[in-house]
């Protein structure tokens, strides 16, 4: 059996800022809601034929290495609480393709941030979810 394996190293950038060099985990959640189409009389639950189409419900969370440097995570991530923003995620820094696919979050909203999350010793770290929003894909 034929497998295909990747060294995870996700392109990041949030607000149009490339943060790949202070991320260190990042979950893309594509989600349509379920539609129930359950009926009287029926025995069992159903939901939505491929032809019922339901709203997107995506949301992205992604762990940054905490840094107040100008145009670092401070800096991007603190006037987007309570707003919407885009995110863009790919498996590898390059041109859209097959092997590597850009998604796009379209109006993705924040609405919490933590800026001082820190431990004795350790390097601090925040971690952000984003929710909401229309995604795309690019593979050319």
């Amino acid at each position: 059996m034929a497998t295909s394996v990747y060294l995870s190293n996700p392109n990041v950038t949030i607000n149009s800022v490339d943060l790949r060099d202070q991320c260190t985990s990042a979950t893309l959640n594509y989600v349509y809601e379920q539609l129930e189409t359950t009926a009287f009389g029926d025995t069992a639950r159903k939901y939505g034929a491929s032809t019922v189409t339901s709203l997107q419900n995506n949301s992205v969370e992604i762990e940054l290495y905490q840094s107040y440097a100008g145009s670092e995570t401070e800096a991007t991530i603190y006037g987007l609480v309570g707003i919407t923003t885009n995110i863009v995620l790919a498996p590898a820094t390059g041109a859209a393709s097959a092997t590597n696919p850009i998604y796009t979050l379209t109006g993705a909203y924040l609405e919490s941030h933590t800026p001082i999350n820190a431990s004795l010793g350790e390097l601090s770290t925040i971690t952000l979810t984003f929710t909401g929003g229309v995604l795309t894909k690019a593979v050319a």
